[in-house]
């Protein structure tokens, strides 16, 4: 007997829907799901779906009509925040459908998110430090030692897959509205040659890092977003990166110490259509600071982390990640882990002369809060890690686990 009636839009370019899929089906739930791309028809290996090619201005009544006429009960999403899936949610909720949003984890490597309604600025997840405590109470502290390991190549080899075929086969879903913001194809000739000098750059900024770890100068690290990351996009008050870039580096000019020293680091994914070296430049030197502050290409971010003065960032999730190294941070976006007493609260003018480290019991707290109840392990691109991940995916969607820590891990 049908149990619910589950519907898949977007997901991972991944066959982690699909399975997800097959896995609900086997406990008797109907399974549906709308493909708007080639690339989506690509990794879904379920039957039942069904191929939109309405323009987005009629996605809202398309979408109403199939949940009353299927009987939807659930959605199942990549992120919130593209066109179609916010319209989707909105309408599901006004129906009462459960809606669960998944990406790739708050921490990494081999987490992945389960979150119900939203992401970021839309997370239910506490947001002050007694929430949070009486949350932890209930859950087993954080392991955070990495037990599965993704795949670089197939995440690359699949994503070419979708995006390539999505450019190339277009003519079939003609009018399909894409949230990325770059041609695919410069978007890989881009990162192919990043790659190429990927050593090269790598050894400038270590040794970069190492010159001023020798000469014993205070630094700041500020890691740069994906220009296509909606949580720049959706969760700040930033029109796009060059307009953080130029906040921050004239933040760090006026109220640095004058013997400090910041390291913007372009993100690792970054295909470099952008010349983000171009921008942090004119802006360090007309804040009058370009010999303090320093664009890297490369080397690794928690290096930086461990022996930096702070992090700034919008809200990257290598905030998390630092604040897990110690280092002081703070938030220029609707950061998840933008808690009091974790990150600084009082302005990033002051910052740079008051940043102090995050307190060790929350951030204990925190982390086993979050790892109990919005995360799962797993990965998107290599087995077996997928399968793990599936596997607690079909499992918290079946018995509505969804933020809700396992009965079998709940402390008395």
């Amino acid at each position: 007997m049908t149990q619910r009636q589950f519907l898949f839009l977007q997901g991972p370019i991944s066959p982690f829907f699909s399975e997800i899929a097959r896995g609900l089906a086997a406990r008797g739930h109907g399974i549906h799901g709308i493909q708007f791309n080639f690339g989506d028809r690509l990794f879904w290996r379920h039957p039942g779906a069904v191929r939109y090619r309405g323009s987005l201005a009629d996605w809202p009544a398309f979408i109403r009509d199939f949940y009353m006429t299927r009987g939807i009960t659930d959605i199942v999403l990549l992120g919130e925040q593209r066109e179609y899936h916010r319209m989707a949610i909105e309408l599901a909720q006004q129906r009462g459908i459960r809606v669960t949003v998944t990406d790739f984890g708050y921490l990494r490597p081999d987490w992945i998110v389960l979150e119900k309604d939203g992401m970021s600025g839309n997370s239910h997840f506490p947001r002050t430090p007694q929430a949070i405590r009486e949350l932890a109470a209930r859950c087993p502290r954080a392991d955070l030692a990495p037990i599965y390991r993704d795949s670089f190549w197939t995440m690359a080899l699949w994503d070419m897959a979708y995006h390539l075929g999505n450019y190339f086969l277009g003519w079939l879903f003609p009018r399909f509205h894409n949230h990325k913001l770059e041609n695919p194809v410069l978007v890989y000739l881009g990162t192919g040659l990043r790659l190429l000098f990927a050593q090269r750059n790598t050894r400038r900024a270590v040794a970069s890092l190492q010159g001023l770890m020798d000469g014993g100068a205070p630094y700041f690290v500020y890691p740069l977003q994906m220009a296509n990351d909606f949580q720049l996009r959706a969760y700040s008050d930033f029109g796009d990166q060059g307009e953080a870039i130029v906040q921050v580096i004239r933040s760090f000019a006026d109220h640095a110490p004058t013997d400090a020293h910041l390291l913007a680091k372009v993100h690792p994914w970054d295909p470099g259509l952008v010349n983000w070296r171009r921008q942090v430049d004119t802006a360090a030197r007309e804040a009058g600071v370009a010999d303090r502050v320093h664009y890297v290409d490369g080397g690794s971010l928690d290096d930086m982390s461990r022996h930096a003065r702070g992090m700034v960032t919008i809200n990257s999730t290598s905030g998390l990640k630092a604040l897990t190294l110690g280092c002081p941070v703070i938030t220029l976006g609707q950061a998840i882990f933008d808690v009091p007493g974790l990150t600084f609260q009082d302005g990033l003018d002051r910052f740079w002369n008051e940043a102090a480290p995050p307190e060790a019991a929350l951030l204990d707290d925190y982390l086993a809060a979050m790892t109990g109840t919005l995360l799962i392990r797993g990965v998107f691109y290599n087995r077996p890690g997928l399968d793990a991940g599936v596997a607690e995916a079909v499992r918290r969607l079946d018995e509505g686990l969804i933020n809700a820590l396992p009965p079998e891990r709940r402390l008395p």
